[in-house]
């Protein structure tokens, strides 16, 4: 082999190539592919033995860590599982009515303890509510149930458990019957053609009811704010409820019918209720129309 490097047949004429071997090939393997292979090729013996055991001692940190980090998702995983099944339980119908009196908010640094005694419920951050249920009974709740917070306001009807009084569903805004019965299923279909001589009247119920409808951003723009009511008046037969109907039939709005006759009541407040429900109703199917008839029932004096 000396031979042959000296007269340069392995690497050419007096080129004095060195010829590689298998073990000086691995030798560039290693310290080019591994980034710590130079390192490690300049290491002692002790050096490199104490180097593995650190490894080895580090491998075994990671691994117990690794058990852990496992045990402590299993036992996660295993309150998760309790929590839905008590959950589940407390959610089995039926449910007992309450409504919300009042959401309060609720800082635990205002509280003074004058005791060792610690509450934990009087320490948490957030708002809570006051409800009262359907048997007379109000409760404070610091813990106000499985409804976000922020989708409750006063007044919302809502199901809670019967021992812990947890909120545990919104139920639907309740409506007195006889406030329902009034909404018009029907969408009205009469066209203003339809009314003969009222021309300027009903020129006045486009400007005061029709236009704020349709065109409301035009309104705010301009800054002018629309009437909020239209008084008509006349004796029987004019055409004031075919004239309402004709509006509620322009702008695609809800129309709901009263009689004054029906806002007047045996028992105190039931008339007052009767008028909040169908406010109330008119909100939630915006827009909509309210129409009053025989109003000189219950505003004989105003």
């Amino acid at each position: 082999d000396e031979a042959e490097v000296g007269t340069g047949r392995a690497g050419g004429p007096g080129t004095g190539a060195r010829r590689e071997t298998p073990l000086t090939r691995g030798k560039e393997v290693a310290g080019g592919q591994d980034g710590i292979g130079e390192e490690v090729l300049k290491m002692s013996t002790e050096e490199i033995i104490q180097r593995t055991r650190l490894l080895d001692s580090e491998i075994k940190i990671m691994k117990s860590e690794v058990l852990r980090v496992t045990h402590e998702l299993q036992a996660m995983k295993d309150k998760i599982k309790e929590n839905s099944e008590k959950i589940k339980v407390n959610k089995t119908l039926p449910y007992l009515v309450s409504n919300v009196i009042e959401l309060l908010d609720v800082d635990p640094n205002d509280q003074e303890e004058d005791g060792a005694n610690i509450d934990l419920d009087s320490q948490r951050k957030g708002k809570c509510a006051v409800i009262k249920t359907s048997t007379r009974q109000t409760y404070f709740l610091p813990v106000i149930g499985l409804v976000d917070a922020e989708k409750l306001k006063p007044g919302d009807l809502v199901g809670v458990n019967k021992d812990s009084y947890l909120i545990l569903e919104t139920l639907p805004t309740e409506y007195d019957s006889r406030v329902k019965a009034m909404e018009v299923d029907e969408r009205p279909t009469e066209q203003y053609s339809d009314i003969g001589g009222l021309d300027k009247q009903i020129q006045e119920l486009v400007e005061a009811i029709v236009l704020p409808m349709n065109h409301k951003e035009k309104f705010e723009n301009l800054g002018i704010q629309p009437p909020k009511g239209v008084l008509m008046y006349g004796p029987p037969g004019t055409g004031k409820t075919l004239l309402a109907r004709a509006c509620a039939a322009q702008t695609k709005a809800t129309f709901l019918k009263l009689a004054g006759p029906q806002l007047v009541q045996m028992f105190i407040g039931d008339g007052a209720k009767l008028v909040r429900d169908a406010f109330a109703l008119a909100k939630e199917k915006a827009p909509s129309i309210i129409f009053i008839d025989e109003l000189d029932a219950i505003g004989t004096k105003r």
